[in-house]
């Protein structure tokens, strides 16, 4: 299965350590369990999921070069947020690197960590298989289980307030797309 993604496999396998490589392929089977699941197009969740965290590894110079290269601006909040960089610089790695063309691959790569309001459907499936992935292993991993198996509205809603109050709790910044998401769906009947 997803045998012509040999080629992709190589390039993470030269990119990332072992356990990021190993996460990669997990939440790519997830996304492409979850599409499945939900209806939606299983080969783009697979290879979401599989590039997903392609700069994971990166120094900081890495993901500032590329930003530089291909004029991507970042706030100041995401400047100072490092495990915000590799959603930016994977999206643009993705696109104008490996040269994937499909907006909606680019798209849930660069919003895989914070989501943002209007959740694109392939987002939603990438943003939870991240999250419920086999070896994801954090408090709630087995209630965000259940849930996405329910309801990915009522998972998503979950794991959106999961993180918020995570943030707050460790006093980090919330991302202000992470913010609208949260409105967005925090008194949405579920």
């Amino acid at each position: 299965m997803h045998g012509e993604y040999k080629e992709y496999k190589q390039i993470l396998k030269n990119m990332l350590n072992e356990d990021r490589y190993y996460h990669s392929l997990c939440v790519a089977d997830e996304a492409y369990r979850l599409a499945q699941k939900y209806g939606a197009d299983t080969e783009k969740a697979y290879l979401a999921g599989l590039l997903h965290d392609i700069t994971k590894n990166a120094p900081k110079d890495v993901h500032f070069d590329i930003f530089k290269m291909f004029g991507q601006e970042i706030t100041e909040l995401e400047e100072n947020a490092p495990k915000l960089w590799h959603a930016i610089s994977g999206s643009l790695y993705v696109k104008n690197i490996l040269r994937i063309d499909d907006p909606e691959i680019i798209e849930a790569i660069r919003y895989h960590t914070t989501s943002k309001r209007n959740i694109p459907f392939l987002i939603l499936i990438l943003y939870l298989a991240d999250f419920t992935s086999a070896d994801r292993d954090y408090d709630d991993v087995d209630v965000m289980r259940k849930l996405v198996d329910v309801s990915l509205d009522g998972a998503y809603k979950y794991a959106l307030e999961y993180t918020v109050k995570d943030l707050e709790q460790r006093n980090l910044p919330v991302h202000p797309d992470t913010v609208d998401a949260y409105n967005e769906i925090k008194n949405k009947e579920i």
